[in-house]
């Protein structure tokens, strides 16, 4: 899907602090986070929220009174008169709320906004009148998204897995590149976090007692090492995935503002903007998940009307290794000009609003080198793959 006029004011692309579930976060529901990351995004922009003509929300964790969810946040924005859709496509949730937004950019700009708490994820119950006593079936939201596909009948490990036999990707690759995503992470935390701090919100947490706590940057980012990447065993028995070579869930938010080239321009007050070229999304064979962002990249691109040899920069959700790896070998793109400054790997993964930072990454990296085109490409749930391609302009 090609995009005619759709544009991000630059510095109009936000994200919250991703902490580890069960950290700080975990008993701030998604919906609220989405508000008190997104109010402070707008405030620190000088951007009023009853300026925006529509939302779209993101999310893929169900929350407490998330019924409401669109409405809700719009009202407590100071939008009372908002509203919009919904979306929630796993991990390629941050695409589809871009598209949506790109696919109907107008002067009255769409407030995109994603978040999600995989902490504490809700467990379910279903009747079931004809069952043993007429017990419910019981559902855990996250943790049984994760254990199994119920068409493929894998695991996301064993996806990464299985991608990894048939390629021929060893431990001794992964780790390396594992290795080299925390080094680069590490480039985003110099001079006091100078490269964050151009995207990144603080959210306020509530305590029952005392002062509120501010979470300014990423929590529960293990240090990592070679030495302590070859101790871990695999995951399972015989594989080459470990626990330092695939993310972790998170609890966070991100948000974007999408409107037209020439209101853009107005609210980016000179600094230039980001457009939004195309989208393209993707689904391979059954059990085969980290092998979607490379077809679902090339959509995007074929959309836009570009090659990878125009491609300046890329990130990519990689909640595996053997994701990026994949990707290298199939795209002619080196690994250590791919994801510079951080990734999904390191800094964990609350679904949502993972590829809207990622994205905001991209575009902070871009804006440093002058402008250029980026592209952004994840798996997500169900074999499937989204991708965007963006150029930032002066």
């Amino acid at each position: 899907m090609r995009f005619r006029d759709a544009c991000i004011p630059a510095g109009f692309l936000w994200s919250s602090p991703f902490a580890r579930w069960q950290g700080p976060l975990a008993e701030v529901s998604g919906l609220e986070l989405a508000v008190r990351v997104t109010g402070r995004a707008l405030e620190e922009r000088g951007f009023d929220p009853g300026e925006t003509g529509s939302l779209v929300f993101g999310w893929t964790v169900p929350q407490k009174e998330i019924f409401y969810g669109a409405p809700t946040l719009a009202a407590r924005l100071g939008a009372p008169a908002v509203t919009g859709p919904m979306i929630s496509q796993a991990c390629a949730t941050s695409v589809a709320c871009l598209a949506a937004a790109a696919a109907s950019a107008g002067p009255e700009p769409t407030l995109v906004v994603t978040a999600d708490r995989t902490s504490n994820g809700p467990t379910l119950l279903y009747p079931n009148p004809s069952g043993m006593g007429g017990a419910p079936e019981v559902e855990h939201w996250v943790l049984d998204a994760f254990a199994r596909d119920p068409w493929a009948g894998e695991s996301m490990v064993a996806t990464a897995e299985a991608v990894a036999a048939e390629e021929g990707i060893t431990r001794e690759e992964l780790d390396e590149v594992t290795l080299l995503r925390y080094e680069q992470y590490r480039e985003a935390l110099a001079g006091d976090r100078a490269f964050q701090r151009r995207y990144m919100v603080p959210v306020e947490v509530p305590r029952p007692r005392g002062k509120p706590l501010l979470l300014e940057e990423d929590h529960g980012v293990y240090p990592t090492t070679r030495e302590g990447l070859a101790k871990l065993k695999p995951v399972t028995g015989g594989g080459v995935v470990t626990f330092g070579s695939q993310t972790h869930p998170a609890d966070g938010a991100a948000g974007a503002l999408v409107t037209t080239g020439k209101r853009a321009r107005e609210l980016g007050g000179g600094e230039g903007v980001v457009r939004l070229l195309a989208v393209g999304f993707a689904r391979v064979e059954r059990a085969r998940m980290p092998k979607a962002p490379v077809p679902a990249a090339l959509a995007a691109l074929e959309a836009a009307g570009l090659s990878m040899d125009g491609v300046d920069a890329i990130k990519t959700h990689n909640p595996f290794a053997v994701n990026d790896v994949h990707l290298s070998r199939k795209l002619g793109f080196p690994q250590d000009k791919m994801n510079n400054y951080g990734s999904s790997l390191v800094y964990g993964h609350p679904q949502g609003p993972t590829g809207l930072r990622l994205v905001a990454e991209l575009v902070e990296e871009l804006r440093l080198r002058g402008g250029g085109v980026g592209l952004f490409t994840g798996c997500a749930a169900g074999d499937s793959g989204a991708a965007l391609v963006l150029r930032v302009e002066d």
